[in-house]
């Protein structure tokens, strides 16, 4: 038996943990995956292999589940939820424990969301599974490379003001669950990321945390053996 907030802001008994569909390298499952970690919520997952026949994520029982045929989505509370940052805004709003956004304080949360976005719209679309397919694998490393470098520009500008020990001051925040996997896949499209000191100093810090390397790709159930 777990006990979970539901809408009203009063507590209802919950009988089963929430599910994560998630795909180990997929950087918006990766962030969800940080947000549990961190907030200590049990969790059990449903993997989706994005590449394996086709991609499980356009089979007709994951469309039912979510009809944009991506990851991550999450059955919680009786409800199921999609995009990654919906979701963490969610688990922040009825599992306040280890708060992800500045208390009190509008502008610095504002600070936060604006790194948030800068990556989650700016910078990790460009570069998603569905546009890289659409580029051709000849164009493809070369398009991750340069728009992922131009992102990178900007969100470095950003933690040159906003940061402290992390991205947005010197507490963990969602900033830093979306900069982790982003830094990631600009190592796999070899960004050279000695253009960025301050996304690698906070980066360095974050990747020893352990809610973050619980979180870590090579660590999930479906991770192939040859990428551990």
């Amino acid at each position: 038996q777990v006990w979970t907030p539901w809408y009203s802001g009063t507590w209802k008994t919950c009988w089963t943990k929430p599910v994560l569909y998630s795909y180990f390298r997929s950087s918006c499952s990766w962030r969800v995956r940080i947000a549990l970690a961190l907030k200590s919520i049990d969790y059990d997952q449903k993997h989706v292999h994005l590449v394996r026949d086709g991609g499980e994520q356009h089979k007709e029982d994951y469309i039912k589940l979510n009809p944009q045929q991506q990851v991550p989505s999450i059955e919680i509370d009786g409800v199921t939820l999609s995009q990654s940052i919906a979701i963490l805004e969610y688990l922040e709003e009825t599992r306040p424990q280890v708060p992800l956004l500045p208390k009190g304080d509008a502008v610095q949360r504002a600070k936060v969301r604006r790194v948030v976005e800068c990556i989650n719209s700016g910078i990790q679309p460009i570069q998603n599974l569905s546009v890289l397919q659409y580029v051709g694998a000849e164009k493809k490393a070369e398009w991750g490379r340069h728009w992922i470098t131009e992102g990178f520009v900007a969100l470095e500008s950003l933690l040159t003001s906003y940061a402290g020990k992390y991205s947005v001051g010197d507490d963990i925040t969602l900033a830093d669950l979306c900069l982790v996997p982003q830094v990631y896949n600009a190592n796999r499209f070899k960004v050279d990321m000695e253009a960025f000191p301050n996304i690698q100093r906070v980066h360095s810090v974050l990747e020893a945390n352990d809610a973050f390397v619980a979180a870590h790709p090579k660590n999930q159930p479906d991770c192939p053996e040859d990428l551990r």
